[in-house]
């Protein structure tokens, strides 16, 4: 047989032109997604990159938007609005971690990510993590259930934290009774501006919290949403996040078990890869989150 001959410069610039819309298609084809739950070092010893670093690969990979939420604090908040204005006004929401504790007696309760829709809700939430981090030692804070239920005197504002969004983020340590309690709690203060985020790491607990979110949206009506609880960029700095771990623990890495994050999943990581793990209403959620008015 005789050898075929090359393909036309016409032929080669069709074939060209095909693949470049077959990855455009495959673009398109992608799921949306914001980031709702991301922790950069200005959360001390926790998160492992700058907020310019997320917000840059958070655009970079075609997130709809990031939201900053370090915990007790908005410390993080100027440089990460800096670098969203260099990306085209990139969509940045302002928020906050924070960990509930019972006064009386010091146990855990919820634990929340709270999103500012305004400036009222951004007065609050700052108004809430002053009080909180007045409570307690330089570089701690202490915010408690009560805070949301209008008994702070100094701040009767914070009934019900107007003008933000509040998520539950429940673990897969937590029993369904404890994760169903704090949600009707939340729907309690926060009404329609409450949800359940759910973050999946391919641990082992993953089906187990699946299970409890569901069932708890079930029951109470709260919305579940997609989320990352994000502490790095880059997968790449999952070493440096794990000497963080070990210094806030005050112990060398030998010793610090489950401390260490299992794997490297607490990076931004690409929507098909979040799209194999999350269904698509979830995903779709925390977009319409993050453009909430």
């Amino acid at each position: 047989m005789s050898p075929r001959p090359p393909p036309s410069p016409s032929a080669s610039a069709s074939a060209s032109a095909s693949s470049s819309f077959t990855a455009t298609l495959q673009r398109l084809a992608l799921p949306a997604y914001a980031e709702l739950h991301c922790l950069s070092n200005f959360s001390f010893l926790k998160g492992a990159s700058k907020p310019e670093e997320l917000v840059e690969r958070a655009h970079a990979i075609g997130y709809s938007a990031l939201a900053l939420t370090d915990e007790c604090s908005l410390a993080g908040v100027v440089r990460a609005h800096h670098a969203a204005q260099a990306l085209d006004g990139f969509h940045l929401v302002i928020g906050s971690e924070m960990r509930l504790h019972h006064p009386q007696s010091g146990r855990p309760h919820a634990r929340l990510v709270l999103l500012a829709q305004s400036q009222r809700g951004y007065a609050n939430l700052s108004r809430w993590i002053t009080v909180a981090r007045g409570r307690a030692e330089k570089g701690r804070y202490l915010a408690h259930p009560g805070d949301l239920e209008g008994k702070v005197p100094t701040a009767p504002m914070l009934a019900g934290l107007p003008g933000c969004l509040g998520l539950l983020v429940p673990h897969a340590r937590q029993s369904l009774r404890e994760v169903l309690a704090h949600a009707h709690w939340l729907k309690t203060w926060l009404q329609d501006r409450a949800s359940i985020a759910l973050e999946l790491r391919n641990e082992g607990g993953d089906d187990r919290l699946i299970a409890i979110v569901e069932q708890v949206s079930e029951l109470t009506g709260l919305p579940i949403v997609a989320a990352g609880g994000v502490l790095m960029h880059v997968r790449s700095r999952k070493p440096l996040q794990d000497v963080l771990t070990a210094t806030r623990l005050n112990r060398p890495l030998s010793q610090c078990g489950r401390e260490i994050a299992a794997n490297a999943e607490a990076y931004l990581r690409r929507r098909l890869r979040l799209g194999r793990l999350y269904r698509p209403e979830w995903m779709a959620r925390s977009v319409e989150l993050a453009h909430r008015p």
